[in-house]
């Protein structure tokens, strides 16, 4: 579970990662990393669309991946606004199979977002 410092709740939070941000997708998932000032807690959000599925289906995923996201937070720059949308193939796949495609997703955010972005990463 994402520690309430951590999440991300208003509309305009979600607004500013994802138009401001870089985005990095794979076959699961897409990500919007906006790089904060290296200060402050990472604040993620997430995306889980009827396009994914069902409400069960919905609920399933979002909790694999604030779990995953949970286990990651000290991969993320310090201050940085994150979107993670999950796409139709989500539903179908393994955590595991989740957890693949973010880190890769997130590698690329982190790269394209330059160095400032890098400054507060643990690994």
């Amino acid at each position: 579970m994402l520690p309430s410092d951590h999440r991300m709740r208003r509309r305009d939070d979600f607004r500013v990662a994802v138009r401001t941000g870089v985005r990095a997708a794979g076959p699961t998932l897409v990500v919007h990393l906006a790089p904060g000032r290296g200060e402050g807690p990472v604040r993620i959000g997430l995306v889980v669309n009827r396009s994914v599925g069902a409400a069960v289906v919905r609920n399933t995923v979002r909790r694999r991946l604030r779990a995953l996201l949970h286990q990651r937070l000290d991969r993320v720059p310090a201050g940085a606004r994150v979107v993670v949308r999950a796409l139709p193939e989500a539903a179908g796949a393994s955590s595991r199979r989740l957890g693949v495609d973010l880190d890769a997703a997130m590698r690329r955010a982190v790269r394209r977002a330059g160095p400032e972005a890098t400054a507060g990463v643990g690994r």
